[in-house]
């Protein structure tokens, strides 16, 4: 198993707090829990989270509210906590930067598999600083160089913030360049088949990076749309 990860719980309702964790530290991770935004920020001036567990409907602030003051400040992953019905927060999430979320109610042991699953994504090794880049692990397009290896995404010298899903996909995207993949076959190989099967996340998580890597979002030129297909990575070669 993975190192012991640090995992903070956000959520206003006491007895789900206190079960996840108990549960999560039964489980090996380190936890700390938080009732809101104010509780969070003090937990984040101690010390990072390798992942924050978010319930989206709180008072006060929400966790949509959170999830970007997360992303703008932090590395943590994200999973939101989100009410069943609530599938427009869940998008808005997912396009904030969060890496996954789980509807309320849920399994326990569902959850732990998600953050499993968020943490390998995640929380990649770093090189040394003594070593160079490795140009065999290196993926170029356009004026941007894909590390798989340190898993970076870097503008000539400067370093585009991506989240681990959105590494997953530009990852699997090089992997089958000048390739037409389905919204199905890209669940598949970002292991995000565990989403509802008729869920658009992946077309969420292609509109983020589209805005990262195209000089216009609005008419992509690397990460094409094939209409009622998928999308394709286009390279010169």
């Amino acid at each position: 198993m993975m190192d012991r990860a640090h995992i903070i719980v956000v959520d206003d309702e006491r007895d789900l707090r206190e079960m996840l964790h108990e549960y999560l530290t039964a489980q090996g991770f380190s936890v700390a829990a938080a009732d809101g935004g104010t509780a969070l920020r003090r937990l984040i001036e101690d010390g990072p989270a390798d992942l924050v567990l978010l319930d989206i409907n709180m008072p006060g602030e929400d966790g949509l509210t959170l999830t970007r003051f997360l992303r703008e400040r932090t590395e943590s992953a994200i999973i939101l906590l989100t009410a069943s019905g609530d599938m427009v927060d869940r998008v808005v999430g997912l396009e904030m930067g969060a890496d996954d979320y789980l509807p309320k109610p849920f399994d326990p042991r569902e959850l732990l598999a998600r953050i499993r699953s968020v943490l390998r994504r995640s929380r990649a090794p770093q090189p040394a600083a003594s070593e160079p880049a490795a140009k065999p692990g290196e993926v170029r397009f356009g004026r941007f160089v894909l590390n798989l290896d340190s898993h970076k995404l870097l503008d000539g010298d400067i370093e585009v913030q991506i989240t681990g899903s959105e590494f997953d996909l530009l990852k699997v995207f090089a992997s089958h360049p000048n390739q037409v993949l389905t919204r199905d076959r890209l669940l598949d190989l970002t292991s995000h088949r565990e989403l509802e099967p008729f869920d658009r996340s992946i077309d969420v998580r292609i509109t983020r990076v589209r805005r990262k890597i195209e000089t216009d979002a609005a008419r992509p030129q690397i990460i094409k749309t094939v209409r009622g297909t998928g999308y394709m990575f286009v390279t010169e070669e």
